[in-house]
């Protein structure tokens, strides 16, 4: 099973001024000119890790994802997904939405996203057979407990789903 991990939102929050952020000790480059990134919770790493699933970055940092946070979250370089040169038709539908469906190539997965819609859910109900969750997080926190709950409950169920079955 494939887990899509956006980064902005879901691994670095926005907005959560109320919560004690570790510092960040990673390496400059990107992270030099990034003031939230030592709001990624190194504790995360594991937490991914745990749920027993391919770890796939789905996020416009594509290799500055593995040179930056894989060391900070304790994760070997993970996949990237390369996105298309072009443009998604204006529209509702998310424009990570099309090409996470394709390189899953049937496979179940989770998709994590701060920008997740119904649109998201319906089109990938209707364009694939097997298992996916779109789990949106609330961009303010980033992953939570609750956040993890659901993964976990949704891993765990997904391994009990007949071939072809759809969530």
């Amino acid at each position: 099973m494939l887990l899509f991990l956006d980064v902005d939102g879901p691994l670095v929050p926005f907005g959560a001024a109320d919560l004690d952020y570790p510092r960040y000790r990673g390496p400059l480059g990107v992270a030099a000119g990034h003031p939230l990134l030592a709001r990624v919770d190194p504790a995360l790493g594991a937490r991914l890790v745990a749920l027993g699933c391919e770890l796939v970055w789905a996020t416009t940092w594509t290799d500055d994802a593995n040179a930056v946070l894989a060391p900070w979250l304790g994760l070997p370089a993970l996949p990237v997904v390369e996105w298309p040169d072009e443009d998604e038709p204006p529209g509702l539908l998310h424009w990570k939405t099309r090409p996470l469906v394709a390189w899953a190539a049937g496979r179940p997965f989770i998709w994590v996203d701060d920008e997740i819609t119904e649109a998201d859910r319906a089109w990938t109900a209707v364009h694939r057979a097997g298992p996916a969750l779109l789990h949106r997080v609330d961009h303010r926190y980033g992953l939570t407990a609750a956040d993890f709950a659901v993964l976990e409950g949704w891993v765990g169920a997904a391994g009990r789903t007949p071939p072809g079955g759809s969530r």
